[in-house]
């Protein structure tokens, strides 16, 4: 399993900078979230995880695996939008993944290219196809791309996992971006943790 690599110089970072993140960091620890490096593949599966549980979304994703062989755009460009709609998913979003697919085949988005664009750029390019916001391409880009400096304010968990760790009862976008300001440029990492404290 790949996994997101930070060490000692982000975290002793975090901890400079935000004294309450420092103290989480240090509570929690090393956390070890999987990553999927090819970019096509991680934007499948983020627009198969999207508004579900992570545990109905490892069922479809294993389902399309198992109907595909492999995730490539060949190979989602062949099988039909029914076959794809009976891994467990809306047709609509067996739609988005047949346009990803076309896109890569098309080069409308040259996947093996997006790690040479800067963050907006990809961010812009990704948005372009049906069924990606900013946050699914937010997602890939932390995932699959190992972008260090990403805070997504379009996650729900994210913004729970800063109010749980300032003590606040809401949370203004104002706030929000202060917050992210101050973790950069070590955002993604700073994201790692906001996650798990906002199960807390």
């Amino acid at each position: 399993m790949e996994i997101f690599r930070y060490g000692q110089n982000e975290i002793e970072y975090l901890k400079r900078r935000d004294k309450k993140l420092g103290a989480a960091i240090d509570k929690i620890g090393m956390i070890e979230r999987k990553i999927i490096p090819d970019p096509f593949i991680g934007l499948v599966s983020t627009i198969v995880g999207q508004q579900i549980s992570s545990k109905a979304a490892e069922t479809v994703w294993n389902r399309l695996c198992n109907l595909l062989s492999e995730i490539t755009p060949e190979n989602v460009a062949e099988a039909s939008l029914t076959d794809i709609q009976r891994c467990g998913m809306t047709l609509k979003k067996a739609g988005y993944i047949k346009e990803i697919a076309d896109a890569a085949l098309s080069g409308k988005v040259d996947f093996n290219l997006l790690h040479t664009l800067s963050d907006v750029e990809i961010i812009k390019k990704l948005t372009s196809l049906n069924g990606v916001g900013v946050w699914t391409a937010e997602m890939m880009l932390i995932f699959s791309l190992c972008r260090p400096d990403v805070v997504s304010y379009g996650d729900l968990a994210i913004r729970r996992g800063m109010m749980n760790l300032y003590g606040l009862k809401e949370l203004t976008k104002e706030q929000f971006y202060r917050y992210r300001k101050r973790y950069s440029p070590y955002g993604s990492i700073a994201s790692l943790y906001l996650w798990s404290l906002s199960v807390i």
